[in-house]
């Protein structure tokens, strides 16, 4: 597989990317940190001298959408860190985006600016209100060119919601509600209405003595209202249907593969809890990833997943050590392609994987600083687990699990990808064959 990339790179550690999602249309991409920040890149129009290579992403917004807090009723700091970004389908020339840190969810509007008008009849060119006894004259205003602004302004703060951390929101294919889930909890909002939102799934126990599982993802379907997903920590996938009942503790589905005896384990039940859930985009389908597999769901089968695709399986015998610097715990996302052919998603030494699922053909790629030269060809990696290594392998003994890709995002469309790399943002595209695509 040929790419091409770009590197965009961020310094210090409040520019840890926390969260990475293209819009609607894959124009633009937006990124969020850990200093509450979120920067929107747009993509650039094609090049006349090369009419055939994709535009560029470029910096387009950047603002500050989260503060750090202090809830002094339960004496808990609150971070400022992006979780999530979702952006709302786009109803006319500006665009919006939903934000969350782990408490509050804000829905942010951004409109471009290119003209502005002149001649006033009661203002001079400063603003300031002119005596009215100089007017003389009426004048028609006019709109004047000028340079390009991009304002960001807040519309709607979601805010008192939940009681845990925020882990997802999702818009409805409604255009009108969306839902956050916290890891007990999932609420449904109205976009016009923050004051309050309604309760559609509780799985607290009367005795907290009593959790056994918590939820870890969520997301409406792409097609149906009416219908949503959730994980959970124990590995399995609940749908729910809105029209049932008010309150969707009672799930119309559930997916869960039953475990297989022999491979039972001290750490099976934390490998096992699923990290990120999303629906293909033809809604037939859902792509689960948990610590060492990423799997596809079909919806009219509950048994078991239709695939089973392994990311790291030679990290099985260092589960042990992974436990001890907590990296069992670390959460994976994963991404479709345009088409629902391919799967991407993360893995440890600033690897990322892919899976064809029509060939049944694997590739490793590197997102790294060493080869970040614009239009540099990616070559495949690979993990020699002992016995002969080829030139290129790297041993497992020697990866690096500080340099993690938690965060992908795939373009809607297009061949495109976006990777976050702790605190550097690559975009790969595809510009020589399609064996991926």
């Amino acid at each position: 597989m040929s790419i091409t990339k770009t590197l965009l790179g961020r310094r210090d550690l409040a520019d840890i990317i926390s969260t990475v999602e293209f819009n609607h249309t894959g124009e633009l991409l937006a990124t969020g940190d850990k200093g509450g920040r979120v920067v929107i890149f747009q993509r650039e129009p094609e090049s006349k001298n090369a009419p055939h290579s994709q535009g560029e992403y470029d910096v387009y917004s950047t603002f500050q959408s989260h503060e750090p807090e202090f809830d002094y009723l339960k004496s808990l700091e609150i971070e400022e860190k992006i979780n999530k970004i979702k952006w709302l389908p786009q109803q006319n020339a500006a665009h919006s985006l939903l934000s969350t840190n782990d408490k509050t969810i804000k829905l942010w509007k951004i409109t471009e600016r290119d003209k502005r008008p002149e001649g006033y009849n009661l203002k001079d060119e400063e603003g300031k209100l002119k005596d009215l006894s100089t007017v003389t004259s009426l004048q028609v205003p006019v709109l004047k060119p000028m340079d390009l602004m991009v304002e960001v302004s807040p519309r709607r703060i979601f805010a008192n919601g939940h009681t845990y951390h925020i882990n997802s929101i999702s818009v409805n294919s409604d255009c009108e509600t969306y839902m956050s889930a916290d890891d007990l909890r999932i609420n449904l909002w109205h976009l016009a209405i923050t004051d309050r939102s309604f309760n559609i799934v509780d799985i607290k126990p009367a005795n907290m003595e009593d959790l056994t599982e918590v939820i870890t993802a969520s997301e409406f379907h792409p097609h149906h209202c009416n219908l949503f997903v959730y994980s959970s920590s124990k590995g399995s996938l609940r749908l729910c249907d809105m029209r049932a009942a008010a309150l969707c503790d009672k799930h119309s589905k559930l997916f869960e593969e039953p475990e297989d005896p022999s491979n039972r384990s001290f750490f099976s039940e934390i490998i096992s809890s699923v990290s990120d859930v999303k629906f293909s985009h033809s809604g037939r389908y859902m792509l689960t990833r948990d610590y060492l597999t990423v799997k596809v769901w079909d919806l009219n089968m509950e048994a078991r997943p239709i695939e089973t695709y392994q990311v790291h399986d030679y990290l099985r015998s260092k589960l042990c050590s992974l436990y001890e610097n907590d990296c069992i715990f670390d959460k994976f996302e994963c991404a479709w392609n345009g088409s629902d052919s391919v799967i991407m998603t993360g893995a440890y030494n600033n690897f990322f994987r892919m899976f064809d699922r029509n060939t049944k053909r694997d590739v490793t790629l590197e997102a790294s600083r060493e080869s970040s030269k614009p239009r540099a060809v990616l070559k495949p990696r690979r993990v020699c687990v002992g016995g002969k290594r080829r030139r290129d392998d790297i041993s497992v003994d020697s990866l690096d699990f500080t340099k993690k890709i938690l965060h992908t995002a795939w373009h809607p469309a297009e061949n495109i990808i976006a990777i976050a790399a702790t605190n550097n943002l690559y975009i790969f595209q595809d510009k020589v064959n399609s064996d991926m695509h």
